[in-house]
């Protein structure tokens, strides 16, 4: 990286951050938002985020298709987890799940955790990611099929990622196919 490049603000890091530091505040004023502006470049400056590495693109029909799925599987979790807290004769067979990531990606192995963990009954509390791993905590495991089964759940919500996201070496890495064809494979193993 050249000097004149770590010299240089992150504009649209310091736009965002000025906004929410208005929408924090909850209101424009002249010293909000020079507050808000100095804060941001502050911040920006003394504390740099870690630049993350994307080599590929937006691929529209996968992204529909982890979107829609998110959805699906959202809906039907947040109907487990209510049928189990208005049931108080069952017990919950919780559990702590180790899952190894087929992606070395920081970038995927982040999206991945917060999908798994904005579906209700699961919680992501460990990501590993010198080796790919993530730890859920899961609510009910005997609710959704055992282990095994929430193991291949977790690799098939990284297969939608990676192929709404990843590039075609990428994907070749994982040894998954843009075509979907392989997910059978994962889902059962």
């Amino acid at each position: 990286m050249s000097r004149g490049s770590r010299r240089r603000l992150p504009w649209r890091m310091l736009v965002w951050l000025t906004l929410v530091w208005l929408m924090l505040w909850g209101r424009l004023s002249t010293g909000t938002l020079l507050a808000g502006i100095a804060i941001a470049a502050l911040v920006t400056t003394t504390l740099p985020l870690p630049a993350v590495e994307f080599q590929g693109g937006i691929h529209p029909f996968a992204t529909a298709r982890l979107v829609g799925r998110f959805i699906l599987d959202l809906v039907r979790a947040s109907i487990q987890v209510t049928l189990l807290a208005l049931n108080p004769s069952r017990t919950p067979s919780g559990a702590v799940i180790r899952v190894h990531l087929r992606s070395e990606s920081d970038l995927y192995l982040t999206l991945t955790a917060e999908l798994s963990t904005l579906v209700p009954g699961s919680l992501v509390v460990e990501a590993n990611r010198q080796t790919g791993v993530l730890h859920l905590h899961i609510l009910d495991v005997d609710a959704l099929g055992g282990i095994e089964k929430v193991r291949a759940d977790t690799l098939g919500i990284e297969a939608r990622v990676l192929r709404a996201l990843a590039s075609d070496d990428e994907l070749a890495a994982a040894g998954l196919t843009r075509s979907g064809r392989d997910e059978r494979r994962v889902e059962q193993t």
